[in-house]
């Protein structure tokens, strides 16, 4: 059976994961998850750490490094990631090209992992009584990858309208509950559906 070492920047992307992971690879694979404190923490110790594994990684393990975009450049981010893989001795799954053989599968989530939520509109308004039903079909929300001024703060705006979060959005306890209602086979954000594809690629 196949093992993912998953490495994530901080505890609302864990809370997230850990409900979505099961429905993804359907016990498939196991899992384990690393959390940061936060995303230059995660890029400071990434290189130790894929060092640490090259020595000694198995034949199914797979590892994930699951990053937010945080309105950096994308390709000069992922570009960043696969260097330090590849200086580590370690194949990723773009440098592995259509081979499953790869090791490291680096993930950008776009622009943010509340983006991913968006996505996936009816878990909001599942988890979050008061949201209306309307809310996947407002402009500014169809391109969940593409909401200007901030993915977190557009959430934290939608949930404080409907009466929630009114001291502040609470990203671990929204993200453990927008995921609980997640279906990953209908999530419209781009990055999301590449990030649910390559896991499913690591398992198979």
């Amino acid at each position: 059976m196949s093992h993912l070492e998953i490495l994530v920047e901080e505890p609302s992307v864990e809370a997230a994961l850990s409900n979505l992971l099961p429905k993804i690879i359907n016990a498939r694979a196991t899992f384990s998850i690393y959390v940061h404190e936060g995303k230059t923490d995660l890029l400071k110790k990434l290189p130790g750490r894929l060092r640490g594994y090259s020595a000694w990684l198995p034949l199914e393990y797979r590892i994930i490094v699951l990053i937010d975009e945080d309105r950096a450049d994308c390709k000069n981010l992922k570009a960043a990631l696969e260097k330090t893989a590849k200086d580590a001795g370690l194949l990723t799954k773009s440098a592995a090209g259509t081979s499953a053989n790869f090791q490291v599968l680096n993930r950008v989530a776009v622009e943010e992992l509340e983006a991913w939520f968006f996505g996936d509109s009816q878990a909001i308004v599942q988890a979050y009584p008061g949201v209306p039903l309307t809310l996947q079909t407002k402009a500014r929300f169809r391109n969940p990858d593409g909401i200007a001024g901030g993915t977190w703060e557009a959430l934290e705006r939608v949930l404080q309208k409907a009466g929630h979060h009114r001291g502040g959005l609470a990203k671990i306890a929204a993200a453990r509950a927008i995921s609980a209602c997640m279906d990953p086979g209908r999530n419209q954000s781009r990055s999301f559906q590449v990030f649910r594809d390559g896991l499913l690629a690591a398992i198979s």
